[in-house]
């Protein structure tokens, strides 16, 4: 196998029908950029995030976070409903959050801890234009000849 093509081989999950690798990086927006997120609070966070998570087949790989903003590293199956999934934790997470840390409630515009929008990118195992040319090169021998 040639040099380029084994960068596209990762380490695969599975369930009955098939084998996958989907990485999601999500970032999260605190309403107006308010800065409320303390460690305390994104470890808060960190854990609905993680029990809410198995019910959408999401598991959490990385987390971080600054003041107004937590970054997710997670892992998805092919048919975990992400949309769902993030409006669920938003929702939840800032219910609970109010609930547990009332001073935030003071701190935040009209009581609402997430920005409505949210970024999520999907992160691969190797650089797009290695993918692409490994796609291009099917069928081909090491040497550059079509089989």
């Amino acid at each position: 196998m040639s040099r380029e093509k084994s960068h596209i081989m990762t380490q695969l999950d599975g369930n009955n029908h098939s084998v996958f690798s989907l990485n999601y990086h999500l970032i999260l927006v605190t309403k107006y950029r308010m800065e409320v997120i303390t460690d305390v609070i994104s470890e808060y966070l960190k854990h609905i995030f993680c029990y809410i998570a198995p019910k959408y087949k999401i598991t959490l790989s990385e987390w971080g976070h600054d003041r107004d903003h937590i970054h997710i590293l997670f892992k998805a199956e092919p048919d975990s409903e992400i949309s769902k999934f993030i409006n669920a934790y938003k929702a939840a997470s800032s219910r609970l959050i109010k609930k547990q840390f009332p001073e935030i409630v003071e701190m935040l515009w009209n009581e609402r801890f997430w920005s409505r929008s949210y970024c999520l990118i999907t992160a691969g195992g190797v650089p797009l234009e290695i993918l692409k040319e490994y796609i291009r090169t099917q069928g081909e021998d090491y040497d550059g000849r079509k089989n």
